[in-house]
């Protein structure tokens, strides 16, 4: 790979015209040759979500695909973009923090799937903090809201192949804080350094039944938002609420261990009949 000028595949799960797509989209271009494959709609939150064909139009910074982001990576990897080094996810309006956000995550999907085709890969979301007083779409539609998430990215894209980064890791996930203003951890002006972490394992969904119908509710975004929160030093979530830019190295296949207790089950299972 030409570290200097990598090909750059960029996508995401929001759509190809919001703002935080644009952004990466400018700073990546100072990096690479950047190409655009991402879903022409909001795809948010379908994981790995796979289609069997999806059609593709040409846009003005690449390819917007009726698809999911794990298409996109399929369709670009294969179809759209010879020989990618880089695909970059995001950058993704709110947060992926957490161990139970992977999974369920269009952006933190895309750079799974990228990992499947042994191209490293990172996922980007900007956190913007839920209360009454920020309106999420408001924040979302600022570009320079996230040039905190801008300036790491473009940081790790330069220098992540020549450290050795990628030797270890299949994806980095990069949590921002939004950049400085009254409502993030930032003041105006001020960086956010970036932290190595790992996932938290701390889980506050709930559900209420009303009537015919079962309110899901994930607890920890309220708590986020007021500073209030269980996760320990070291973990994604604490690192952006204290205005840090959270990088998480992970590898995408999941791990196996043996299990003599299974073992044992295998081996009575034919008289179990």
């Amino acid at each position: 790979m030409d570290e200097a000028a990598p090909t750059i595949l960029l996508t995401n799960d929001d759509g190809i015209d919001t703002t935080g797509f644009r952004v990466l989209y400018d700073t990546l271009s100072d990096v690479g040759d950047v190409t655009a494959v991402a879903p022409d709609s909001d795809k948010s939150a379908v994981g790995r979500a796979m289609s069997s064909s999806v059609s593709v139009e040409e846009h003005e910074l690449g390819y917007a695909v009726a698809g999911t982001p794990a298409d996109c990576v399929v369709a670009g990897v294969e179809a759209l973009v010879p020989d990618v080094d880089l695909v970059v996810a995001g950058c993704n309006d709110g947060a992926n923090l957490g161990a139970y956000v992977l999974g369920r995550s269009g952006t933190v999907s895309a750079a799974v799937e990228a990992a499947f085709f042994d191209v490293p890969a990172i996922a980007v979301s900007m956190y913007i903090p839920v209360r009454e007083d920020v309106t999420f779409q408001s924040i979302s539609a600022e570009y320079d809201a996230y040039s905190e998430a801008a300036r790491a990215t473009e940081y790790l894209a330069k220098h992540a192949f020549g450290a050795g980064v990628f030797d270890h890791a299949d994806y980095l996930n990069v949590n921002a804080p939004m950049a400085g203003g009254e409502h993030g951890p930032l003041k105006d002006g001020e960086r956010a350094p970036i932290e190595i972490t790992e996932p938290s394992t701390v889980y506050q969904m709930d559900a209420v039944r009303e009537g015919d119908h079962v309110q899901l509710h994930d607890r920890i975004w309220e708590r986020m938002a007021d500073g209030d929160i269980p996760d320990r030093d070291g973990t994604d979530r604490r690192a952006v609420v204290d205005g840090k830019v959270s990088v998480s190295p992970l590898t995408a296949p999941h791990t196996t261990e043996h299990h003599e207790a299974l073992d044992a089950l295998a081996e009575t299972y034919p008289d179990a009949w």
